[in-house]
């Protein structure tokens, strides 16, 4: 699990790198604002920690974006303990809300609860079960391929990210051993589409496939 950890004391960032590392947790890390939408634009992630106060912006508007366009799991961890602040940040959809100083047992413990959740993608009315390996519409089975279910949920997994052609032709190669040409995943990707019967799937012209969330 990949968590991103945006904080502006690099004490405090030192020290919980050194605590997720411990607990098997891969950790990239910044302490600005700016160098934040820079990384979420780059990278996937698991879960976010935010602190709100930032050197050059508010943790707040990085979730809201965070929320909005990738639809991470978000802790904020913060000084500000006041219950006004609590409430906006639980009324915005923040998934849990930690204040400094804090122990770093009851961290671990809220981010394995958070993580444990993950364990299902929603995005609109399809619904991916990655224990059962299922993909659900509207709370009904449909039937894949593990193959299409593969390749589904490597669209799934990457929410408003384009996804290239290329890197699908890889996925099928590194799944079957075979070879595999451009029209392949023109042919898998329109089975999918048939099975949901949805839009969900956008067509990037030349260069691959994307699915929104909004």
């Amino acid at each position: 699990m990949k968590i991103f950890l945006v904080e502006d004391n690099l004490d405090i960032i030192k020290g919980l790198e050194n605590i997720l590392k411990q607990n098997n947790y891969e950790v990239i890390s910044v302490n600005t604002y700016k160098d934040a939408l820079k990384v979420l634009k780059q990278e996937n992630f698991d879960l976010t920690i935010l602190d709100i106060s930032l050197p050059d912006g508010n943790g707040v508007d990085l979730f809201k974006i965070i929320k909005e366009n990738y639809q991470i799991p978000s802790i904020f961890l913060t000084a500000k303990d006041l219950e006004e602040d609590i409430v906006e940040a639980f009324n915005l959809g923040i998934d849990d809300y930690l204040t400094k100083p804090f122990l770093s047992g009851e961290l671990l413990a809220r981010i394995k609860k958070i993580l444990s959740k993950k364990n299902i993608i929603t995005l609109a009315n399809i619904k991916i079960d990655l224990d059962k390996m299922i993909i659900l519409k509207d709370n009904q089975e449909i039937s894949l391929t593990s193959l299409e279910y593969q390749i589904l949920y490597l669209l799934l997994s990457n929410p408003n990210k384009v996804i290239t052609r290329d890197k699908i032709i890889d996925k099928i190669f590194d799944l079957t051993g075979n070879d595999v040409y451009d029209n392949t995943v023109t042919v898998y990707i329109k089975r999918i589409r048939e099975k949901l019967d949805t839009d969900i799937i956008k067509t990037i012209k030349g260069v691959g496939y994307r699915v929104d969330t909004k």
